[in-house]
């Protein structure tokens, strides 16, 4: 017979150690919105949350891990894989831009309060370099939307993929969605119908470099 310990799971353990991370990472991005990230505590989480401050840490870790945990479930959830595959169908420029104008309305629609959570860390050593990570990423899939456009000649000649990229970026990009729907008022419709509309202009012809 074998001496190993048998290792004992326990479903409903494990349920409930799910559900207790759950409501603490749903407490943390409360707090962190409403309050900034630097003036959040791992007390208050814990607070929010209905639990121990311990148990805050064995669950998800730091407040900077919570924070991290929190950004990396939402750009899990992107919708870029799907716009970049609908691009790569894209007849003509017009076409292209009007889905790269619906896919990131879709993704700032979805995750609103991460933006807004994005915002509120700002000036944290931390969560400046999740920021990093997170317009790294959102960056890169607007290159890669470059990249196709590029290759489907939908673009002039001369401008190639770091100058489209770049074009995509102030049209598309995280602070050109903020500006009109958070300081300018504009609901999502018109702003997706606007920002597709400059990016055509700023990708349509050499009279636009």
């Amino acid at each position: 017979m074998s001496s190993e310990p048998r290792t004992y799971r326990s479903p409903r353990r494990e349920r409930d150690a799910a559900r207790t991370r759950e409501e603490i990472l749903d407490a943390a991005r409360r707090l962190f919105v409403s309050r900034g990230y630097p003036r959040v505590t791992m007390s208050d989480i814990a607070r929010e949350a209905g639990t121990a401050v311990k148990t805050v840490y064995a669950s998800a870790g730091t407040k900077a891990e919570l924070l991290r945990e929190l950004l990396r479930l939402d750009v899990a959830e992107s919708s870029a894989p799907a716009t970049i595959e609908e691009l790569r169908s894209a007849p003509d420029l017009a076409t292209a831009t009007a889905c790269l104008a619906r896919g990131t309305r879709s993704d700032h629609e979805r995750f609103g309060d991460s933006i807004d959570l994005l915002y509120a860390s700002l000036g944290d050593e931390g969560a400046d370099r999740i920021w990093q990570q997170v317009m790294g990423s959102y960056r890169g899939a607007l290159r890669e939307a470059a990249t196709v456009l590029v290759a489907k000649g939908l673009v002039p000649e001369g401008l190639d993929t770091e100058e489209v990229s770049d074009r995509l970026w102030f049209c598309f990009g995280i602070a050109a969605w903020r500006t009109l729907l958070h300081d300018c008022g504009w609901d999502h419709g018109r702003a997706e119908s606007w920002l597709g509309a400059q990016a055509v202009a700023a990708l349509g012809g050499p009279e636009s470099g």
